[in-house]
């Protein structure tokens, strides 16, 4: 059977999106997340979990229906991503939970086993986002370093690097004020017994050394913040050094001046 996680926007809003779950079947609520149960014609049940993060993670179900129900949900979204990010799994049921080659063994059919797991599959999906922002950010700016290497300076106006400063602190500010949903989710604090299941999915996807991975690329991003900090510092300074230069000229010419009519 098919598992599918879909990061489609910065978050959700829940109130309205619970409203509409309410409206298709049984709604249940956990931290953060909406839980959704449907049946298909066959009476086979499938699970479906919304995170307050803009993350759909969907067990049991066809890859159209998800599809469907993501264009429904759509108006829900805050800040959509212009292409969502996805990760696909199969899953099926055993002895006892495990995860290889994208495939997840459950061991029940609990609803908190699947929420359980789909912490870590959710947190994941939403970390491939961050991922994306930062390194098109550091792809789009690795050539400013460069500049100030070559030619020692930044070739850009102050206008330019202002506007550049404005975006890389927007994205950096993006990612720092939502990497706590990054933590271990507080859910577990009232069912300790099912963070085995999250920390399973979490080791599996990697998701702690991506996140320091992260944090370093941020760093870099911090770096170049800097820089150009830096070079708008130099510019209106040689500016104020040339504007004065220009007004002792201007009071040299008047000295001048003054003393040759003086003469005359």
């Amino acid at each position: 059977m098919r598992c599918a996680s879909y990061c489609v926007a910065a978050s959700f809003e829940m109130n309205r999106l619970a409203q509409w779950i309410q409206t298709q079947g049984a709604l249940q609520t956990f931290r953060e997340v909406l839980h959704q149960q449907a049946k298909d014609e066959r009476s086979t049940k499938s699970d479906i979990f919304y995170f307050s993060y803009g993350v759909v993670v969907f067990w049991g179900l066809l890859e159209e229906q998800e599809r469907d129900i993501l264009a429904t949900i759509a108006e829900f979204g805050k800040q959509p991503l212009a292409k969502a990010e996805i990760d696909e799994f199969t899953f099926s049921y055993g002895d006892s939970m495990k995860i290889e080659e994208d495939e997840i063994i459950l061991q029940n059919k609990s609803t908190l086993t699947k929420l359980s797991i789909s912490y870590g599959i959710a947190q994941s999906v939403k970390l491939s986002t961050f991922e994306g922002v930062i390194q098109n950010t550091i792809d789009n700016s690795q050539h400013l370093p460069d500049d100030l290497a070559k030619k020692g300076k930044i070739s850009l106006s102050r206008k330019e690097i202002s506007k550049k400063m404005g975006e890389l602190f927007i994205e950096r500010n993006f990612i720092n004020l939502r990497t706590e949903m990054l933590d271990t989710p507080e859910f577990f604090w009232e069912h300790p017994e099912l963070e085995p299941f999250y920390r399973r999915t979490a080791h599996y996807l990697d998701v702690g050394k991506r996140v320091e991975v992260l944090n370093k690329r941020l760093n870099v991003v911090h770096e170049l913040f800097e820089i150009l900090s830096s070079e708008l510092n130099h510019q209106h300074t040689a500016r104020l050094e040339v504007t004065i230069i220009f007004l002792i000229l201007i009071e040299i010419l008047l000295v001048v001046v003054s003393d040759v009519f003086h003469f005359i």
